[in-house]
């Protein structure tokens, strides 16, 4: 990622795209498993499903998270897109006003699936809105640090869904 100087209020996003050996109802299924995202990723502790729900529009899930500089929070997400096998997407804390929303894309390509996260910042308050509330003079700095890390726990998501997937765990 390039230096954008982008500010929190202009919903900064990050992507990461693999390609994965399966096909994209297999991949699917390693997509919606969120539970094992959290052994993939160095802040996503643990996810639960609520009301004995699964992957579906409106469900709820609670992830928990830890951070070394934000520390550790948890917060609830709604499923706001869950189009089996094209694309996954939750908005946390408040569906009408998110503090990020995460998207899973899955498109047939090369015989396998192009599978892509993404991720846009805000609109809605978060950890990282009182981080630039205490240095506001550093808030393009903050947001680019921020993009990086989620591009690289990203790369890591995705790389160990590719690892399972093409396993056939």
């Amino acid at each position: 990622m390039e230096w954008t100087g982008a500010r929190y209020a202009d919903g900064p996003t990050a992507e990461v795209t693999t390609w994965v050996e399966a096909a994209p109802e297999q991949v699917w299924a390693a997509v919606v498993d969120l539970a094992a995202m959290a052994d993939a990723s160095p802040e996503l502790q643990s996810v639960e499903w609520l009301d004995g729900a699964g992957p579906a529009l409106g469900a709820r899930f609670v992830g928990r998270n830890r951070h070394e500089a934000l520390g550790e929070w948890s917060a609830t997400s709604y499923v706001v897109a869950c189009d089996r096998p094209r694309v996954f997407a939750w908005a946390v804390a408040d569906p009408d006003d998110p503090a990020a929303t995460w998207r899973f894309t899955l498109e047939p390509a090369g015989g396998g699936t192009r599978l892509t996260e993404w991720v846009r910042l805000g609109p809605g308050r978060s950890g990282l809105s009182q981080a630039i509330e205490r240095m506001p003079d550093k808030e393009q700095k903050i947001v680019f640090v921020r993009l990086r890390e989620f591009e690289q726990n990203m790369a890591s998501t995705l790389a160990a869904i590719k690892q399972r997937v093409e396993a056939g765990a």
